[in-house]
């Protein structure tokens, strides 16, 4: 039996036992200036998506759970990792909300928190291309792969596929920086 202080502390919608935070939603405001509570549910950024066939919650439903306070389930969520940050969520949503900085905010959020990420290899990932994004203001393909490639100790499984784009002209050798690589920078010191 339930008392009503521990009614409380269990979200509507999760597990027995699991907590909700009610600083989950202001937290990420602060993170990313994204309000969650304008999302009414319509829809559209999961309708647009081109990622949400493969994500565990669809990105409306993490849009409610982060209003609910949901913060284990959704920070331990793989959705939050395959957002592709492509903004069609944004472009899409009737209340401007920009879902994509939402989910870089729970991304921030789960690293700082050290939450269990499903996928092994995808924070390494995500810390080798931000680590080239600070280096030259851009993703070296080239560069991120390889690095990636021997952190994660998976030296072979893509060689065909890179040696086939670097035939093509996809890949370059030399990585380029843009032009305003101060300001690139002082965005990640922020």
């Amino acid at each position: 039996m339930l008392t009503s202080e521990t009614k409380q502390d269990i979200s509507p919608l999760g597990s027995p036992g699991s907590k909700i935070d009610l600083t989950f939603k202001r937290r990420i405001a602060e993170i990313c200036g994204e309000n969650v509570m304008s999302c009414y549910q319509c829809g559209e950024c999961t309708a647009g998506c081109p990622a949400a066939f493969s994500m565990d919650i669809a990105p409306n439903q993490v849009m409610r759970m982060a209003q609910l306070g949901m913060k284990d389930e959704v920070l331990e969520s793989s959705s939050i990792w395959l957002c592709a940050g492509c903004e069609t969520c944004a472009t899409r949503c009737p209340r401007g909300v920009a879902l994509s900085k939402v989910m870089d905010a729970c991304r921030q959020l789960a690293v700082k928190e050290g939450k269990h990420i499903k996928q092994p290899n995808v924070l390494k990932f995500h810390k080798e291309f931000l680590r080239q994004v600070t280096w030259h203001g851009r993703a070296h393909e080239i560069g991120l792969m390889g690095i990636y490639k021997v952190r994660s100790r998976d030296l072979f499984s893509d060689v065909f596929s890179g040696i086939q784009m670097f035939l093509k002209g996809k890949l370059g050798l030399i990585p380029s920086r843009v032009k305003g690589l101060a300001e690139v920078r002082g965005l990640f010191k922020k």
